[in-house]
């Protein structure tokens, strides 16, 4: 299968903004077995400006642009820096691949990122995807890495696209404020009312939240790519779903 991993920053790093160390290595580990058995991988990686954070000591995210583009740039040196050693491990090679909004709005540019990853998965390259909050503003931000994840799924005819998140599907309710909240496994249609279920990020670093991770799995599905939302505090989770058990909450495509 070709399969986009979306990782969120409550994924990548402790609240502090330090890197987990722990969640960092099993996710290379497992995404390095999957190339193994024969799997296209594509990484959708936040974390950048979270990493920046706990790398500058900063107390909290900034909500300055300027620091924010700061954080970015140190951050995405140490997301790389790690990704490179790990994969390195296992004998995998990745690629950086950093993208704005308008890259993805020209054709001409879009056209060569794709004939650029395509070329990068047949030498057996595993690219990395960001996007680029060094030059990012609000005017040129794709807005969050769920729907990166999701434009990059479509535009590579991803057979799935996995959101990693902080909770481990959508529920029936907020399962933070209510104990009779029940997980969804199997969506076959993102109706008015599945969507009303999408919530804020309850993450102080990170970007995302439900209605993001809905509004990437309404654009995939609508194309062709089924979508996983899944906890990714153990990213193992991974065998299970390319096992095809039942993890999360998943999001039937119309094929």
């Amino acid at each position: 299968m070709r399969i986009v991993v979306k990782v969120g920053t409550s994924t990548l790093a402790h609240s502090t903004g330090n890197i987990n160390i722990r969640h960092v290595e099993e996710l290379c580990k497992v995404l390095s077995d999957l190339k193994n058995a024969g799997h296209e991988i594509i990484l959708v990686s936040s974390g950048a400006i979270g990493m920046g954070v706990g790398k500058l000591s900063l107390k909290e995210r900034p909500s300055d642009m300027a620091t924010k583009q700061a954080a970015a740039a140190v951050g995405q040196c140490e997301l790389m820096y790690t990704y490179d050693k790990l994969f390195s491990e296992y004998n995998h090679t990745v690629a950086q691949i950093l993208l704005t909004g308008l890259d993805l709005e020209d054709p001409t540019r879009y056209h060569n990122i794709k004939t650029t990853m395509n070329r990068l998965l047949e030498l057996s390259v595993l690219p990395v995807i960001n996007e680029n909050d060094t030059v990012n503003t609000d005017e040129i931000s794709v807005g969050d890495n769920d729907t990166l994840g999701a434009i990059v799924a479509v535009s590579m005819h991803a057979d799935l696209l996995v959101l990693l998140s902080d909770i481990d599907g959508l529920y029936t309710a907020d399962p933070h404020k209510d104990t009779d909240a029940k997980l969804i496994d199997e969506i076959t249609e993102i109706t008015p009312e599945i969507e009303a279920l999408g919530g804020k990020s309850s993450s102080g670093l990170g970007t995302g939240g439900m209605a993001t991770k809905l509004a990437a799995a309404k654009r995939c599905t609508a194309r062709g790519t089924d979508v996983i939302i899944a906890n990714g505090s153990s990213p193992s989770v991974l065998y299970k779903i390319i096992d095809g058990e039942k993890v999360g909450t998943r999001f039937i495509s119309k094929k």
